[in-house]
């Protein structure tokens, strides 16, 4: 119903629009003509009346007549059904050969993109005038052969412009998400990636159609169409040429039909995609690049997996192409040597300022690296399955199952297109393969267990007619649709205000506890991790600095970086007390220093500290700080 009910909005608006009203008119009327031309004419294409010949539109010929007394408007409608049966062909095996390669290599990239890019160079490098040439010295007279040939050569810049799309698509949260849930790539490229670049590939197919169709009167102009005296439009135009002095006239009608209906095609495609993305907007996140890597050596005692331990990472280093001084893009490292474990029903808050890794490091974890880049070092394990190493199918089974995720952006982590309940159903059924009704029942319950007042309403609803709050626990309702054992939280409360980021913290921290759910909280404020978590993580410069347990952390820390964040933290300044900050920013990938990456800013650095990169090492009970001083930090308070 609700289909029936979005398809019926989407015709109206494209009624509504005076030049499409116009154009699809037209080309109805085109193709009924076509299709019935008894219904509009009696007469006979190939019946001749000599001393009727050349004559201009009459009550007996409306139209007027040909050198041959023929009938233009007879000859006119039966060349029709030739005319539009080519030009469906053309765009037809264009847009079947354009469409499907196109979406594989943008969604797939790798080695499938890089022969898919090939042959559609070779296909736009072919002279297509001279193939159609040849197809029709070998299949005399054949408009289907020759339209066949011609969509496929025409498919090639459909292609590339497909595979443009759908590699800006793919970056989009919400395709990160349903990756994240476990649906499989088909499911993902048919479901939530092709409806998105539906009014691209309507433009293209009215621009291939109208192409196709002035392609193929030429021609027939030429004498490659069917043989005369059978009608087709380029056939018209030609013999009008030849007594286009004596009667100008016969030139008018195919001329004003092919003109008419190139123009109806162009005009009706920008109308569709005018009315179908009225309403689109678009965030960019990346999709992970597929690519496997060693691990790197492991340092003696620590390679160890703990027994309890649900999510374990070890030596986990991720590089990204980045651009260099030189204007070269190189592979990077952006989070070197990380290590951290999450026990079931754990709560670990991942910190640290823009730039330092958290996410990138969470996105890894999940196999959606950013920025087309990949693991270079280390294994990460969840549940004894190494993801470093992880199969597609082995994928499909910790996506959403074992591992859900909340997007920073809740708007955009759900498909504008899709309807909240259908995106949820759509994943409870991946995961628990119950039928559709029983889905629906569990939709319900999810939207439920996320504190939704009217959770039937909701699933009723588009993202946009959700307030941000109200999105977000929708987003979470996605995550749970598998019932995982971790969830990871990419800073889920940055974008709401502060009434609702307390609802959303009290509402994680309830599941954690009700489901035994472990979670990974990435964010850049000390409030949540007071609020939420049971350790902290501290990260700077793609390294771990400092972990430990949140009351420890705050009691204590070891590390300058860590005491600098707490002492900036806003909800620790008193009226009237300037906020304290660190000096400097957080420096590029590119410019890390050989020592100590927080030397730069830090107010207690000595010369052993740039000398050479400084190890993690133990600053307490359960405490570890990357840091020469931590000693010298022991007794200092937080306030100081």
């Amino acid at each position: 119903m609700s289909a029936a009910v979005g398809v019926g909005r989407f015709l109206g608006g494209l009624l509504r629009r005076p030049l499409a009203l116009v154009s699809l008119l037209w080309l109805l009327a085109v193709v009924f003509c076509s299709l019935f031309p008894e219904m509009v004419t009696g007469r006979d294409p190939l019946e001749q009346d000599l001393l009727a010949s050349l004559q201009g539109p009459s009550a007996a010929h409306p139209l007027g007549t040909d050198r041959l007394g023929q009938d233009l408007l007879s000859r006119l409608v039966h060349g029709g059904a030739t005319t539009l049966w080519g030009v469906l062909v053309a765009t037809v095996v264009s847009v079947v050969i354009g469409v499907a390669l196109g979406l594989v290599a943008g969604y797939l990239g790798g080695v499938v993109d890089a022969i898919t890019v090939r042959i559609a160079e070779l296909l736009f490098a072919i002279p297509g005038v001279i193939i159609l040439l040849v197809v029709f010295a070998v299949f005399p007279n054949n408009v289907t052969a020759a339209m066949v040939t011609f969509g496929v050569l025409l498919a090639s810049g459909l292609i590339r412009v497909v595979r443009s799309a759908t590699m800006s698509v793919r970056q989009e949260l919400f395709v990160a998400a349903a990756k994240v849930s476990g649906l499989s790539d088909a499911r993902i490229l048919y479901r939530h990636v092709l409806p998105r670049l539906t009014s691209l590939v309507i433009v293209q197919a009215a621009l291939i159609a109208a192409f196709a169709l002035v392609t193929q009167t030429g021609l027939a102009f030429l004498g490659f169409g069917p043989p005369p005296p059978q009608p087709s439009w380029g056939g018209l135009v030609e013999e009008a040429r030849g007594v286009v002095v004596q009667a100008p006239w016969a030139l008018v009608p195919p001329g004003v039909a092919i003109a008419l209906t190139v123009l109806a095609f162009s005009l009706l495609g920008d109308a569709v995609r005018d009315t179908a993305t009225q309403s689109w907007s678009s965030t960019k996140l990346v999709r992970r690049t597929a690519k496997r890597a060693a691990s790197s050596p492991g340092h003696p005692g620590e390679s160890t997996i703990p027994e309890k331990s649900l999510l374990s990472a070890r030596h986990l280093s991720v590089a990204i192409p980045l651009r260099s001084a030189t204007g070269d893009r190189t592979l990077t490292t952006v989070v070197d040597d990380v290590s951290f474990d999450i026990s079931p029903g754990e709560i670990v808050g991942l910190v640290g300022e823009s730039g330092c890794g958290k996410s990138v490091t969470a996105l890894s974890v999940l196999g959606l690296t950013p920025g087309g880049g990949s693991i270079t070092g280390g294994s990460c394990h969840f549940a004894g399955t190494d993801l470093v190493r992880a199969s597609a199918r082995q994928w499909g089974e910790v996506r959403g199952r074992g591992i859900g995720f909340v997007a920073q952006e809740p708007m955009v982590s759900l498909d504008p297109t899709v309807r909240a309940g259908v995106q949820l159903a759509e994943a409870v059924r991946r995961h628990t393969k119950v039928s559709r009704r029983e889905a629906r029942r569990r939709v319900i319950e999810l939207l439920s267990s996320v504190r939704l007042p009217d959770p039937a309403d909701v699933a009723r609803r588009y993202p946009h007619q959700m307030s941000g709050g109200m999105a977000q626990r929708v987003a979470i309702a996605f995550a749970l649709a598998g019932s995982p054992k971790l969830l990871i939280a990419d800073e889920p409360t940055t974008a709401l205000d502060v009434t609702v980021q307390a609802e959303i913290l009290a509402l994680l921290r309830t599941l954690s506890r009700e489901r035994g759910m472990a979670v990974l909280m990435v964010t850049h404020d000390w409030g949540v991790v007071a609020e939420l978590c049971d350790r902290a993580i501290v990260m700077y410069a793609g390294q771990i600095v400092e972990a430990c347990t949140v009351d420890s952390i705050f009691a204590q820390p070891r590390h300058p970086y860590t005491l600098g964040l707490l002492r900036s933290d806003p909800h620790r300044v008193v009226d009237g007390e300037r906020l304290p900050t660190i000096a400097g920013t957080v420096p590029a990938p590119t410019d890390w220093p050989a020592g100590c990456r927080f030397a730069d800013r830090c107010d207690r650095v000595i010369t052993e500290c740039r000398r050479a990169p400084v190890q993690l090492s133990n600053a307490g009970p359960a405490h570890v700080a990357r840091c020469l001083r931590s000693d010298d930090l022991r007794l200092q308070e937080v306030s100081a």
